[in-house]
């Protein structure tokens, strides 16, 4: 069970992040109004900002201020909230719930819930371009590229599109862990190495914390196919059995439960392993490997 130390700190991020969102995100008005409603209600929906976090608690690592650092988990969340919006449409994962809300091509239309991932996907570079979030212009680029690459063809969009390429077949477990470290992993890694990038943390820094985050993807995705068979909708608050209703291959269907849930329980110890650099002040980063295999959400 989570402490109240990290239950605390995830709450708080959380609500910062969100603070944050509302800011950079505009009163609808105007003949866009439409657009700007629906990202809002795509990025302002709640959630646990489980990268958002990440990012935020891995900025604390470098004694960065927590302006700079809610800025970047807000970019990520954007670029979240647009991979979400975009997986429920019907051309993709067609799911009409999201969070215990209609998803936002229900909520308004499908176009304008393209439109609106579109637009959530552009302001994550604009919040990491701005010199609010650096004034070293380097820095800047780097984690423009860093999301970027997390986000791109060789990062989240790759891994979704083998994902729906490869429904109905049987993926050995090679494929499917490299379908998940790009689709999940990439954008949880940038998450975690965000923070190192902002506080010109040294390379072996940088490299604990992408070893931390590869061995974290990869159990928070184990845990989430086990919570895809065995949840509960509404406790989710998406579609619990989708994977199994579209004839996906998954870490339960390749090993079973035991198995999975021994690999999850081995890769949250190995990423807990890569922090020891940071003594005590990786402690809630070390909480966070366990609060993924054992969350019911």
């Amino acid at each position: 069970m989570a402490s109240l130390v990290f239950e605390k700190a995830l709450t708080e991020t959380a609500a910062g992040v969100e603070r944050t969102l509302d800011h950079l995100l505009p009163p609808p008005q105007g003949p866009e109004a439409r657009v700007i409603e629906a990202m809002r209600y795509g990025a302002l929906n709640g959630g646990k900002r489980f990268r958002a976090f990440l990012a935020h608690q891995g900025a604390k690592l470098f004694a960065l201020d927590d302006e700079r650092s809610l800025r970047l988990a807000a970019a990520i969340e954007c670029v979240h909230a647009y991979s979400l919006i975009h997986d429920d449409l019907p051309c993709m994962d067609d799911d009409d719930m999201r969070r215990g809300k209609p998803s936002a091509h229900r909520a308004f239309d499908e176009a304008t819930a393209v439109l609106a991932g579109d637009a959530l996907l552009t302001l994550a570079f604009e919040i990491l371009a701005d010199p609010a979030t650096h004034e070293d212009a380097r820095v800047r680029a780097d984690l423009v590229l860093g999301l970027s690459r997390a986000g791109g063809a060789l990062g989240m969009v790759g891994g979704q599109m083998i994902d729906m390429a490869s429904a109905g077949e049987d993926l050995a477990i090679g494929p499917l862990t490299r379908m998940h470290q790009l689709k999940t992993g990439a954008l949880i890694a940038f998450s975690c190495e965000g923070g190192a990038i902002l506080g010109h943390a040294s390379p072996s820094a940088r490299q604990a914390l992408h070893a931390y985050a590869h061995d974290l993807g990869l159990a928070y995705q184990i845990a989430d196919d086990l919570l895809d068979e065995e949840g509960d909708s509404a406790a989710l608050g998406k579609t619990a059995g989708k994977d199994k209703s579209q004839g996906k291959a998954t870490f339960l269907t390749i090993l079973g439960e035991e198995r999975a849930r021994a690999q999850a329980s081995l890769l949250a110890d190995q990423a807990v392993a890569h922090l020891e650099m940071f003594d005590d002040r990786a402690d809630i980063l070390r909480e966070a490997a366990s609060f993924v295999i054992n969350r019911r959400a």
